[in-house]
């Protein structure tokens, strides 16, 4: 047991000094001339017009992370599938617990106006 440990934490190690290193060695190695041009915004080589601050409506990123969250959830749905024949009873229930809870919560996004699309 406390073998595992050991290699856990030489993971751990060697991670942070390769980052290290690399990161030093980036930094080193770089050529490193700042001046006024570099500095500047650039967007798709257009000058900017306007204000850099933009608000969008939080609907947006709301329908997005649901997106997100549901598709993540499909893909779960998947390799269960696959393997479902080789699995008891009680995962079968399991799932549908699992797929209880996404419903509520497409419910519960529905009921809140989250898929309208403004």
């Amino acid at each position: 047991m406390p073998h595992d440990y050991v290699v856990i934490g030489t993971f751990v190690l060697v991670g942070i000094i390769f980052v290290m290193i690399t990161i030093s060695t980036s930094n080193i190695l770089s050529h490193q001339k700042p001046s006024e041009a570099k500095g500047l915004i650039y967007e798709c080589g257009v000058e900017p017009i306007g204000a850099p601050w933009v608000q969008f409506h939080v609907g947006y990123y709301v329908y997005a992370l649901l997106f997100v969250v549901f598709d993540i959830e499909t893909v779960f749905l998947y390799p269960w599938a696959i393997v479902f024949s080789r699995m008891g009873m009680i995962v079968l229930v399991e799932m549908f617990i699992f797929v209880a809870v996404l419903l509520l919560g497409l419910a519960y996004a529905w009921k809140e106006g989250a898929l309208r699309w403004r």
